[in-house]
C-alpha cells in the first residue's frame, strides 16, 4: 500500500512539474470540426408521398389488458384497427400513398380509445383519438377525403 501511494504522489510531482514549468499559460483545447466535410446522409421520396398513419400500438395493451378488446387470440384492437385500415386501403387502391404503421406510445391515451396520427401533405399533421370498432369508418372516410 506504500508503494502504491508513493508512486501515485510521484506522478501528482511529475504532473505539476510539467504544468508549472511551461512558460505561457494553459489554455483549454478548442475544438475544431474536420476539414474534410462529412458525407451527406442519403434521402429517397417514400412510396407513401401522399400520407402516413400512425396507430399506437400501446393504447389498448395497457388499458384493455386481458378484456374484451382482444379482438382474436393476441390481437389487440390495436392492431385490429391497423390490420383493417390497411385491408381498406387496399381494396381502395389507395395502398402505397398512404401508409399504416404500428408506433409505441405517444403519451395521449385515454380510456377504450386509440391514439392514430395522420400526416398528410395538404393538412400536415392530426392526431386523433378514435374508438377502435365504433370510429374506424369516420377515420377511413376523412383519409379517403384527402385523396380526392
Amino acid at each position: 500500500m506504500k508503494k502504491l501511494l508513493k508512486r501515485i504522489l510521484a506522478l501528482i510531482r511529475q504532473i505539476y512539474q510539467q504544468f508549472s514549468s511551461t512558460e505561457k499559460p494553459s489554455t483549454p483545447p478548442s475544438y475544431h470540426p474536420p476539414e474534410t466535410p462529412i458525407a451527406p446522409i442519403p434521402t429517397f421520396v417514400p412510396q407513401w408521398e401522399n400520407g402516413l398513419v400512425l396507430v399506437c400500438s400501446q393504447c389498448t395493451v395497457e388499458q384493455f389488458s386481458g378484456s374484451s378488446h382482444r379482438i382474436n387470440r393476441g390481437t389487440t384492437a390495436s392492431e385490429e384497427l391497423q390490420n383493417w385500415l390497411k385491408s381498406r386501403l387496399k381494396f381502395d387502391g389507395l395502398w402505397g400513398k398512404y401508409r399504416v404503421v404500428s408506433t409505441s406510445c405517444l403519451g395521449v391515451c385515454q380510456s377504450e380509445r386509440v391514439v392514430v396520427v395522420l400526416h398528410h401533405d395538404a393538412v400536415g399533421q392530426q392526431c386523433f383519438i378514435v374508438s377502435p370498432q365504433d370510429e374506424r369508418e369516420i377515420l377511413y372516410s376523412y383519409i379517403k377525403q384527402l385523396n380526392q
